[in-house]
Formats: C-alpha cells, sequence, structure tokens
C-alpha cells in the first residue's frame, strides 16, 4: 500500500467480534472469535479545508455496518467475509483505498491465528 499525496488513512485495529465460521459441524453451531483490521484511504483535502464532518469519510457508519454484518453473518470461508466486509467498505464512495485482515484465532494447532488479507482500488 502505497501513500498518495492528498489521501489520509484511517485504520481500524483489532475489532473483536463473534460470529460463525468455518466448515465443520461444531464451527456452524458455534460463535467463534474473529479479529478484524481495517486500512482505509480517502481524499482528505475537503475534509481539511471546510473542517466539517460533512466532507469527511464516516469511518464509525463504516465500523457499525462491519460489526453488524459480521455479527449477524454465517460464513464457511475466512475469504468470504473478508470479501463482504471489503464491499462494506467499499460502498462508501470517498473511500479511495480499502484493505480488510480477518484473524480467525486458534484455526489452527500451534498457531495464534490463521488470517486473510483482501484490497480494492477504486480508479
Amino acid at each position: 500500500m502505497t501513500t498518495e499525496p492528498g489521501l489520509a488513512t484511517i485504520k481500524i485495529k483489532n475489532l473483536r467480534l463473534r460470529t460463525f465460521i468455518g466448515i465443520n459441524d461444531e464451527e456452524k453451531q458455534k460463535q467463534q472469535d474473529v479479529i478484524i483490521n481495517v486500512v482505509i484511504q480517502y481524499r482528505v483535502r475537503s475534509a481539511i479545508t471546510h473542517n466539517d464532518i460533512d466532507h469527511a469519510l464516516n469511518y464509525r457508519t463504516i465500523n457499525k455496518a462491519i460489526i453488524s454484518h459480521v455479527e449477524n453473518g454465517r460464513f464457511l470461508l475466512l475469504e468470504r467475509m473478508a470479501s463482504e466486509v471489503l464491499a462494506l467498505v467499499m460502498e462508501d464512495p470517498m473511500v479511495a483505498f480499502a484493505q480488510v485482515e480477518i484473524d480467525k484465532p486458534h484455526a489452527l494447532r500451534f498457531a495464534d491465528s490463521v488470517s486473510i488479507t483482501l484490497c480494492d482500488r477504486r480508479d
């Protein structure tokens, strides 16, 4: 990820949620922890110039949408969950770039977690 002039970077760090994630029967019946990290870049010049929330990216709204979608969802694959979260972030037309990383703690023996990272850029 490179930073272009005029882009602000917002990071949502370690958003800890519980959801149904996995392919085996136990995973489908019991919610598990996931940890979500999101990086968002948007053109910040208007927000700086106007010093007004209406000209800034509302990351609180994005965060609430992620929480609702993940906690109310059921996912077989981390790839699918990451794709859906990324699509939610990219719905905001102010977003120029977004990266989503989702960790599934204790998914493998002897590993802290397994994670997947997806990103998208608006042309």
